[in-house]
Order: structure tokens, then C-alpha cells, then sequence
């Protein structure tokens, strides 16, 4: 018996073409076939006319979700579909007749994926060139259209496609897929027929060169190192020719941290995945990205050696990784555990009737002078960089690449390290009276110093909260 193909059709305001592309696949010679439609959210009359068309043909349903984007749409009707096969097929696209018949045909054993050639037509026309398959080239650009033949059970083993928005979801997948091992065969035959509207995503989608490049970097890094001998770059036809002088060092377990869902994006890249927290330092410039490799340490290994010594002061460092090309400091990322129930100095900033004020702040305030007493000076001692438990019972510093280790420390410099926690006076004068308190120092003069020294950003800002 004949395997069952499910061809599964996402739709977002498709009305105009909908019913186009479920006549193009009613029409296929292959038997037996269901075809899922997925209507993501639409607001025009998709849905009904999908459901029109689904009541007269006993082999269409149609299904329907809140919008959450293409991927989210196939990754249901797959979940959904009942076939052995899997055929995507887009709302505005058509396929040949024969089409699916000769794909079932050419899926062997050792055949991953089966695709086949194919024609534009609406804003442009002609044949669609694509390049020649090879797993180098799928390194570094598409070149399998998302209307091909692949297998359930692969599209799990491979995790379904991204449901992140990279913009190109389905080159992703198809990497996936081959990590997997096995063929790739394109058919001889023109098998689907590509609409292109003036403002279709795939041109649009040019404009996110760094976020694709981005993605397939952070979701296929083994791939990329066996056929690229590194990482993608936005000069994608390089990539192969730069990786040849590039040089990796790491400390510690690296590989699996790269994967997690990323907390913040301003400057450095923060990610967190299975209680690990990543920053990924941004790219130095070029003297920078000199000296740091090949005179100074950079940033992450800074982060990672000062972890070691600050010990239970810091979430428990994990690893640590340096990217340079021709020697220079490209890329570096920092490793270490998630410091789990912890909340951040900021939040202290305007709450005065938080939970445990007072204690939180005086143990603040004993934690800096444990640090003073040790030599240790932070000289980015800022208000996102100070954790602390909700009853004050734990106080921990991260951010560690400007960490100095000092035999001593004058007075000055020990209680200029305040003045970058922007709080209140109140706040202040807490603190520094236990960590006077700590010192064996008299409280006053250094809360007076304290309060009376900001930091001269903050005092430029106008935003010194006293």
C-alpha cells in the first residue's frame, strides 16, 4: 500500500489564492493524499474560503490559530497531519500535477529530502535558478525551495522548524534535516510554480542578512565547522576562506551553552538555557580586538579567572571561549551558573517599601566591605551587577571583567566605590553604616562621603535620586 502524503498549506491572508493552491494539489496524480490547511490568524476571508472549498473535497480540513507566524502554523498542521510524508506547500503556490508522484518515487532509504525545479510567475516570470546542492553550499545559502518531500518522523528528529522569527526558517530546517545525514535529490521536472508579489517576504527578507546569518550561526554550529571550518559570516562567500585563519580557545564545557534564549541584546548578548548564563562580549573594535589578542586578556577570560578567585562572591563560572582571526580578538563569550531566586540592586531604586529594605541594604553594605577587606575592588560596582536574596541572607557581584585585586585599598577609593549605586539618601546612609560598621569605622563621616559623592554621570543626568 501506497504511503499517505500529507500536504500541509500555512495561510495568512491568502483569499486571493488559496483556492488556486488547493486545486493545483486536488489535481495531483498521487493517491492517498489529505492536505492540512493552517489559517494563522487571517483577517480577511481566508478561513472561509478555505472551508468552502474543504466542504466539497473530502480530503482538505482546515484548522485554525491565533496568529504566531509560518513556522508555529507548519509545525501544527505536521503535528496534525497523519501522513508518512510531508509535502509544504504555500497559499499563493501551485504544484504540477505530477509532482508529488515522482518525489514519492525518488524517496529512498538513504534520500532525506526530494525537491525539484521550478518557475516564477505573477510579478516576475521564468525559471527559478537554483545552484546545484552540495552540504557546503546548504552551509552558505538556500538553495531548496520549502515545497519538498521529507518525512514526519525526520521533521521530529530535527525539532520541527524554528518557531523564532529568522526570517528563514525553512534553509534552518533543511539543515536540520541533512545534520541527520543522508541525500538530497532535485527532480529533473519543474514540480512547483513560485508566485512573487511586489512586497513578498522573500525579497523582503534581504534586509535581515545579520539576523539570518545570526541564527544559523547560534542553531547549527557543527555543521557550519564541518563544511565552512567555522562560522558563517555576513560576507557569506568568504566565510570557508576567513575560517582558515581562525582560531579557537576555550576553557571548559562551551559547545552546549550557545543555544539559549536570549535575555538582553543591547551591548553584549546575554542567554540563558538549563541554569547557565551566557554573555557573549560585543565585538572590539580593531586595536582593541589587537590588543586583546595579542597582549591583554580579553574580556571573557578576565570574567572567567576573576570568578575563580572571588569564589561564593559570584555565580559559579563554567567556562569560557576566545574567537580571533589573523590573531586579532573577534568574538569571546563568558559562562557561568544563573544565580537562581536573585534579584538586582535596581530593583531597590525608588521602592522604599520593598520587602525587607533595610536588611537587604545593610547586607549590601557588609557584602562591600567583604570585598574591600579582601582587596577587591569592582570598578563597574553598579546596580545591575549587585545580586541579592529576597531576605538579604545573600549577597553576590557579577559582570567581572573590571575587577581589580589589590594589596590595599585607601579610604577613598574604597568608598568612591559606592557612587555608582544611584539610590536614594536614606539607601545610603543604610549601607554605609553597616559597612562601616564591618570596617571598624565610624559611620558618619563615611555615610556624609558616601552620599556626597555620585557619580559624575548621574550628576551630568541630572539623576542622582537624593
Amino acid at each position: 500500500m501506497k504511503p499517505i502524503v500529507s500536504v500541509i498549506i500555512p495561510m495568512y491572508n491568502s483569499a486571493p489564492y488559496i483556492r488556486e493552491a488547493l486545486e493545483s494539489v486536488m489535481a495531483s496524480t498521487y493517491r492517498p493524499i489529505e492536505v492540512v490547511v493552517v489559517d494563522d490568524g487571517s483577517t480577511d476571508t481566508s478561513l472561509a474560503e478555505s472551508k468552502a472549498f474543504a466542504a466539497t473535497h473530502a480530503e482538505v480540513r482546515v484548522i485554525h490559530q491565533k496568529n504566531a507566524g509560518v513556522s508555529v502554523a507548519r509545525n501544527h498542521a505536521i503535528r496534525e497531519a497523519k501522513g508518512e510524508y510531508i509535502l509544504p506547500v504555500d497559499a499563493d503556490d501551485k504544484i504540477s500535477p505530477d509532482y508529488i508522484e515522482k518525489a514519492v518515487e525518488a524517496m529512498q532509504e538513504d534520500v532525506r529530502i526530494v525537491g525539484c525545479r521550478a518557475r516564477f510567475f505573477g510579478a516576475k516570470e521564468g525559471e527559478w535558478k537554483l545552484p546545484e546542492y552540495s552540504p557546503e553550499l546548504l552551509a552558505r545559502k538556500n538553495m531548496i525551495p520549502i515545497t519538498s518531500l521529507f518525512r514526519k518522523a525526520d521533521w521530529k528528529r530535527a525539532g520541527g522548524f524554528c518557531e523564532e522569527e529568522i526570517y528563514r526558517e525553512d534553509w534552518s530546517f533543511w539543515i536540520s534535516l541533512m545534520e541527520l545525514g543522508g541525500r538530497y535529490v532535485r527532480l529533473e521536472e519543474v514540480g512547483l510554480y513560485y508566485r512573487v508579489l511586489p512586497h513578498s517576504r522573500r525579497k523582503n527578507a534581504k534586509d535581515q542578512k545579520r539576523v539570518i546569518v545570526d541564527a544559523i550561526n547560534r542553531l547549527h554550529p557543527a555543521y557550519l565547522e564541518r563544511y565552512l571550518g567555522g562560522p558563517l559570516h555576513y560576507h557569506r562567500s568568504w566565510s570557508k576562506f576567513l575560517n582558515r585563519f581562525r582560531s579557537v580557545h576555550q576553557v571548559g564545557d562551551f559547545n552546549r551553552w550557545t543555544e539559549g534564549k536570549v535575555m538582553d541584546a543591547r551591548r553584549n548578548i546575554l542567554r540563558m538555557t538549563e541554569g547557565v548564563v551566557v554573555k557573549q562580549f560585543a565585538t572590539p573594535g580593531i586595536w582593541k580586538g589587537i590588543w586583546y589578542g595579542w597582549f591583554g586578556k580579553s574580556k571573557a577570560r578576565r570574567s572567567y579567572e576573576n570568578a575563580l578567585r572571588l569564589g561564593t562572591l559570584t555565580p559559579k563560572p563554567i567556562a569560557y571561549r576566545e574567537v580571533r582571526y589573523f590573531g586579532i580578538l573577534r568574538e569571546s563569550w563568558y559562562a557561568c551558573e544563573e544565580a537562581k531566586g536573585m534579584h538586582t540592586f535596581n530593583e531597590l531604586i525608588g521602592a522604599p517599601n520593598y520587602p525587607n529594605r533595610q536588611k537587604i541594604l545593610e547586607a549590601i553594605g557588609r557584602f562591600t566591605a567583604t570585598l574591600h577587606q579582601r582587596g577587591i575592588l569592582h570598578a563597574d560596582y553598579s546596580g545591575g551587577n549587585i545580586l541579592f536574596t529576597a531576605d538579604g541572607s545573600e549577597v553576590k557581584v557579577i559582570d567581572l571583567n573590571r575587577i581589580r585585586f589589590c594589596r590595599s585599598l585607601s579610604r577613598t577609593e574604597r568608598l568612591n566605590n559606592f557612587e555608582r549605586l544611584n539610590i536614594d539618601r536614606e539607601a545610603l546612609r543604610m549601607m554605609a553604616n553597616a559597612y562601616a560598621n564591618t570596617m571598624g569605622e565610624d559611620p558618619e563621616p563615611d555615610a556624609e562621603y558616601i552620599i556626597s559623592h555620585r557619580w559624575y554621570k548621574h550628576i551630568r543626568q541630572g539623576i542622582t535620586n537624593l
